[in-house]
């Protein structure tokens, strides 16, 4: 058989979607997994959502669509971003795709080309190394740590910029820690790339309803970042509504059109039953988002309070999205079976079969991870009790030595 390009062969597989595979084949096999790896509410997308879905496949809306979305959907994306984010993009420079991951993929396209590096502060979604990579592109992986909230401090950009920059990816709030980043640190970060005018920031928004403090600043609202920042967000997370398949972009107008170029050539429009569905979503009442949001709110609470229960777990709080990023290096190196914990995929490895609890673990984040775990508090209480009580029980039972 003639060979594969040398792209595929250099793709990490999703680490997420792995361990979830492995944990719903030990379900499949009758075991009793608690299962808390995927970042995918548990709730239905609101009831005017579903009910506009309807209406628009008895109506016929089942052509393709402009391939940068429905007028009106762009207008809707619009006015949310000026209300709820105070960004001003007229709809010409917002695109619809086919999620947030498809916004990002174009605009890496569109922005990085071979040898361009990227810098992505870790720990990370590792979604965005590969497509860096899939571009021709270098990820410069920029640690951080529990000590600085996970969040990128100046001096460490400053020491990562070079001639090659093309791009800086922030998440806020991240995916897998939750950390936010407030306006004046995003000042912070502006003011250093006031020396690099040709690096573009990709700020990945995906989680910003989903918070615990009152706000999460976009970095497009900072005045020197506003004409070389493209804002990425969907409404998955926010509206539960993952399998829909809607995101959407914003930013420079010559950003956005190239974006619609290359949409044009690959995924040609989003679905059109989704989009019709996804303009109900931006005139949800708030309240209805307000509720799930209270209740990733309790859950949070549960688990964090399960995990600190445990002796020589390390937790950090998270300010937004519905993960918690557990330090368990305090475990590494106790026997396991025939061999010592090594490092958090060992770890991961270990809670699934000895607990029946599935987690992804940190080194699927990148470097400075290793040890913790990122474990889903958009699942149910039974589930997250099940999993955390499992998880101290195996722990506990492995400090004791009773899995040597």
């Amino acid at each position: 058989m003639p060979g594969l390009s040398e792209r595929t062969r250099t793709l990490e597989p999703s680490r997420t979607i792995a361990m979830n595979q492995r944990a719903r084949d030990l379900a499949a096999s009758g075991l009793d997994i608690a299962d808390l790896t995927v970042g995918e509410p548990d709730f239905h997308p609101p009831e005017n959502v579903r009910a506009a879905a309807a209406r628009a496949i008895a109506e016929g809306a089942d052509r393709y669509t402009p391939v940068a979305g429905y007028p009106e959907l762009r207008e809707a994306v619009s006015r949310k971003l000026l209300r709820e984010n105070g960004l001003s993009y007229p709809a010409s420079q917002v695109m619809v795709s086919c999620g947030a991951k498809s916004c990002l993929s174009n605009a890496v396209q569109a922005l990085v080309g071979p040898g361009d590096e990227a810098i992505i502060p870790v720990p990370a979604w590792s979604t965005y190394a590969e497509i860096v990579k899939l571009a021709g592109g270098v990820p410069v992986l920029v640690p951080t740590s529990a000590a600085e909230g996970y969040k990128l401090r100046p001096e460490r950009l400053a020491s990562a910029l070079t001639s090659r920059t093309r791009l800086l990816v922030l998440c806020s709030p991240s995916n897998p820690t939750g950390a936010v980043f407030t306006r004046p640190e995003l000042e912070a970060l502006a003011a250093v790339l006031e020396r690099f005018p040709e690096t573009w920031v990709l700020s990945d928004e995906v989680y910003e309803r989903i918070r615990y403090v009152p706000e999460v600043p976009s970095p497009a609202a900072i005045p020197s970042l506003a004409d070389r920042c493209v804002t990425v967000n969907g409404l998955s997370k926010s509206h539960a509504m993952t399998g829909w398949r809607i995101g959407f972009l914003a930013g420079p107008r010559p950003l956005v059109d190239a974006c619609i170029a290359l949409q044009g050539q690959t995924t040609t429009c989003a679905s059109s039953i989704s989009q019709k569905a996804s303009l109900a979503a931006l005139e949800t009442e708030p309240a209805v988002i307000d509720a799930f949001v209270a209740a990733f709110a309790r859950r949070r609470e549960r688990a964090a309070a399960a995990l600190r229960s445990i002796p020589e777990v390390s937790l950090v709080d998270p300010d937004g999205a519905f993960y918690l990023f557990p330090d368990l290096s305090a475990f590494l190196g106790l026997p396991w079976k025939d061999r010592a914990l090594e490092s958090s995929d060992d770890l991961a490895l270990f809670l699934l079969e000895e607990a029946r609890a599935a987690f992804v673990p940190g080194s699927a984040f990148g470097p400075g991870a290793e040890g913790c775990v990122r474990i889903s508090f958009a699942a149910s209480d039974e589930r997250i009790d099940a999993a955390l009580g499992r998880t101290r029980a195996a722990l506990e039972g492995l400090r004791a030595g009773a899995f040597a």
